[in-house]
C-alpha cells in the first residue's frame, strides 16, 4: 500500500474520487429521491432536481456538478490532514502492524477511517444543506448531523469496507507496482 507521502496523497484523491461521487448520488437517491420527486411532481430524481434548479446547498440551487466538487474539496481536505494519519494510529493501538495479518490490519484502518470521516463530511453536509431560508437554529443543524450520520454510516460503512476500499486497493496496485512485485508476492512476503 502507500509507502510515501505522494502514494497516500495519490490513494486519498483516487479514494475520494469515488467515494463523493457514491454518497452525493446515494443522497440524492435514496435518502432525498422521494421527497424531491414529490416536491416538483417528477417522475425520476434528475428531472426533481432539474425542475428545482439543482441541488439546495448555501442556501440556494447550485448544479450537481457544483455540489460533487464542493464535497470533493471538503473531503479530500480532511481525508489528507486528518482521517487517514488518524485512522491508521486508532488501528496501530489495536494491532501491530508487523504482527497482524494485512487483510485484518487494512480492515482496522477502513473501519477506523468510516468512524472518523462519517460523522466529520456529516458535520459539513450539515451545514452546507442546511435550511438557512427558515434562520438557523444551532439545535436544528445537530439534529441534521445525528440524521445525516444515521443515514450515512451504514452505507459508508459497508460500501467501503465490501466495494469502494478493494476496488481502490486493487486499481493502486496496480498502478503503483514495486519492483515488478505482483500484489500476491507482497501480501506473501508479509506473512
Amino acid at each position: 500500500m502507500p509507502e510515501n507521502q505522494f502514494e497516500r496523497m495519490m490513494f486519498a484523491l483516487m479514494t475520494v474520487i469515488v467515494t463523493v461521487h457514491g454518497y452525493v448520488f446515494y443522497s440524492l437517491y435514496v435518502v432525498n429521491g422521494s421527497l424531491l420527486m414529490e416536491i416538483n411532481q417528477a417522475g425520476s430524481v434528475i428531472e426533481a432536481v432539474g425542475a428545482q434548479g439543482g441541488v439546495y446547498m448555501f442556501g440556494r440551487f447550485v448544479p450537481i456538478w457544483a455540489v460533487v466538487i464542493v464535497e470533493f474539496i471538503f473531503a479530500y481536505c480532511l481525508e489528507c490532514l486528518v482521517g487517514s494519519p488518524c485512522s491508521f494510529k486508532l488501528a496501530c493501538k489495536v494491532f501491530d502492524p508487523g504482527k497482524t495479518h494485512p487483510v485484518l490490519f487494512e480492515t482496522a484502518v477502513i473501519c477506523a477511517t468510516v468512524g472518523i470521516m462519517c460523522p466529520a463530511m456529516s458535520f459539513i453536509a450539515a451545514w452546507l444543506y442546511y435550511p438557512y431560508y427558515r434562520g438557523f437554529s444551532i439545535i436544528t443543524l445537530l439534529a441534521d448531523w445525528l440524521k445525516l450520520v444515521c443515514l450515512n454510516f451504514p452505507f459508508a460503512f459497508f460500501s467501503q469496507l465490501f466495494f469502494i476500499q478493494p476496488l481502490i486497493r486493487t486499481l493502486f496496485r496496480k498502478i503503483f507496482r514495486r519492483n515488478g512485485a505482483n500484489a500476491a508476492d507482497t501480501v506473501l512476503s508479509a506473512e
